[in-house]
């Protein structure tokens, strides 16, 4: 098995704007902190972090957290953001997307299981509840609000009319002011596109994590596995989290 996911959609006709020169952006806050979910399946657990000072609860929806997979929305969501605001362009709390932009952009699959996990998706971005004392563009929030605050989505049916059953053709996303206010900030690092062929969450989420302290640097940043794992929010077992890790570290070899 290949240690990447295939890059299932080389050529980027329908990435950020269609403008192949956009980059995908993430949020310090959530690249610093455990906001989601490392499992793939239901997580009903609430999530309580606490570090030098900043501490984080994360409580689920019925349909549990939501989770580092699901973060590709967020993500996208930013980037088309950031793009827009340094066109100089006004921006405030809504993007408005398609599936399937969002889709070959993080790249997902583009089949119907795949819109169906996207609906899912959302479902969890905005019952995630999580209440924080971190700020974001110097304003912090300690008040409880979801991931994302609100979803649209515009269907059309087989005759081309609106339909409450029908494929998803328009999707608009209200963010979070503590998401947007990070936007609004600068606090957007560009990450790097081949971040969405990581096969595992742990993958992704330890690198948000050297690319929030190492950057573009050469300098090495040093972290014992106690507080990594703190750090990533995982739930494993000491002794799994370290043969975890191993993994990894043998894959990237």
């Amino acid at each position: 098995m290949s240690r990447l996911l295939p890059d299932r959609h080389p050529t980027k006709d329908f990435f950020i704007l269609d403008v192949r020169e956009a980059s995908p952006k993430d949020d310090i806050a959530s690249m610093e902190h455990p906001i989601f979910s490392l499992s793939v399946k239901p997580d009903m657990r609430e999530l309580e972090y606490e570090h030098n000072g900043k501490r984080i609860i994360v409580s689920p929806s019925g349909r549990g957290l939501a989770t580092i997979m699901d973060k590709d929305i967020i993500f996208y969501c930013i980037s088309k953001l950031t793009y827009l605001q340094n066109q100089g362009l006004k921006i405030d709390n809504w993007v408005e997307v398609t599936a399937h932009e969002v889709m070959v952009a993080t790249n997902w699959n583009i089949g119907a299981r795949d819109y169906k996990r996207f609906e899912d998706s959302l479902l969890r971005l905005r019952g995630t509840t999580i209440i924080t004392n971190i700020a974001t563009g110097d304003t912090e929030q300690i008040e409880g609000f979801g991931i994302i605050d609100r979803f649209e989505i515009e269907r059309i049916g087989e005759n081309g009319n609106r339909s409450a059953f029908g494929r998803m053709s328009k999707i608009r996303i209200k963010l979070s002011d503590w998401t947007f206010n990070a936007v609004k900030a600068g606090e957007v690092p560009t990450i790097n596109p081949q971040y969405f062929r990581l096969r595992r969450p742990l993958e992704r989420r330890i690198y948000e994590l050297a690319r929030k302290h190492v950057g573009e640097r050469s300098v090495p940043w040093q972290i014992g596995l106690e507080k990594l794992q703190k750090k990533v929010g995982s739930s494993a077992p000491t002794k799994k989290f370290r043969f975890f890790m191993r993994e990894i570290i043998r894959d990237g070899h």
